[in-house]
């Protein structure tokens, strides 16, 4: 039986030594793998996509008719509140397509990838696929995951020694600031994608003017189309709620993911089935879960087969937990709050190294003794 690499929340364990008869770990991989695909859980799922994207179409063409039928009302941040939660659907079907989970084609999946994440999602798609391919590679990897790099939330003790300023003090309470910072993220999305235009990237320069062209169009007619309809406040008022929303539901489904899971230090190497499995959450929850994170809550399975729609991931999620125990893997699956706590204090235990060690309560406790 192959040893398994412990799973730890803030650190990595290399693998213990192996028994000489043990079955090599890449073998189990591929055993699994031929499970699956035996058991036709490869197979595209044409017909759930189609019915995803009418459900998703007709739920925008709903709300663009309310938009325009309550006019000058407040009541259109409600409008803006469902916008926010449709265009993370759509952002979900375009992260499917960027793995060839719709399609059997690989241009028809990004034709499509780029009209739901150019035109609908208002992100560049290119700018995508480059940071997510980085992340699937290397998981929680130092150096190799682009989702756990250095930014205002610093995801290790190295990343918060490396701050100053404003940054340093985020990360001292980051954890508690985690999802009211996400309301920003909408914003920040946007930023970034147009901004991986202009630096370049692996897309040709023809690509990318036409990923500028029609993201910047598309921005522009939503936003003039807001200051038509509403009044100044109002229209801003909208954007915002509907950018936060768009945030905050995207990041609360990204983040249960791999926050908390093993970091793998830039000099490690470990096997695939373990690498993909020791890094990955998965969310309980059964198929209203599976619809309401766009199949991320199988984060496990999708790791492990990038390519594998939606609706099959639950069936393979029983193939996957049996043969991580018949191995000895650790397989990691909690509730979505159970989840949200989990990262939280990953947060703030990573944000103590921000602190000077006089604002410890518990040193202020002692110094009253």
């Amino acid at each position: 039986m192959a040893q398994a690499v412990p799973a730890v929340r803030d650190g990595f364990r290399p693998t213990k030594p192996r028994d000489p008869g043990a079955q090599p770990a890449t073998s189990t991989y591929s055993s699994l793998a031929r499970t699956v695909r035996d058991a036709g859980l490869l197979r595209r799922a044409h017909h759930y996509y189609a019915w995803t994207l009418a459900t998703l179409t007709v739920a925008l063409g709903g709300i663009v008719t309310g938009f325009v039928l309550l006019g000058d009302s407040w009541f259109q941040l409600l409008m803006a509140g469902a916008l926010g939660l449709v265009l993370t659907q759509f952002a979900f079907v375009a992260h499917e397509a960027s793995h060839r989970q719709v399609f059997e084609s690989g241009p028809r999946n990004d034709r499509w990838g780029r009209l739901i994440a150019n035109v609908v999602v208002g992100i560049s798609y290119s700018w995508w696929m480059t940071k997510h391919t980085r992340h699937h590679a290397n998981p929680n990897k130092m150096g190799k995951d682009p989702d756990i790099e250095n930014d205002t939330i610093a995801f290790t003790e190295e990343g918060v020694r490396q701050h100053r300023g404003l940054k340093r003090w985020i990360n001292r309470y980051q954890g508690w600031l985690f999802f009211p910072l996400l309301t920003l993220e909408g914003l920040n999305l946007h930023v970034l994608s147009i901004r991986s235009l202009f630096s370049g990237g692996p897309e040709t320069l023809r690509s990318r003017i036409r990923e500028l062209v029609t993201i910047t169009a598309r921005l522009g007619v939503y936003v003039a189309i807001l200051f038509w309809v509403l009044p100044p406040g109002l229209a801003f008022a909208f954007l915002g709620v509907q950018l936060a929303v768009f945030g905050v539901y995207m990041g609360a489904s990204f983040a249960p993911n791999h926050k908390g899971m093993a970091i793998i230090p830039a000099d490690s190497r470990i096997d695939f089935l373990s690498k993909q499995v020791l890094t990955s959450r998965n969310i309980r929850g059964g198929r209203f879960m599976n619809i309401l994170m766009g199949g991320l809550n199988f984060q496990i399975e999708h790791h492990l087969f990038p390519s594998m729609p939606r609706p099959h991931l639950i069936r393979t999620a029983e193939i996957v937990r049996e043969h991580c125990a018949t191995l000895g893997i650790p397989y990691t699956e909690t509730s979505l709050a159970q989840s949200y706590v989990i990262v939280v204090n990953y947060l703030n235990k990573v944000g103590l190294a921000a602190r000077d060690p006089f604002d410890c309560p518990q040193y202020k406790l002692m110094r009253k003794v």
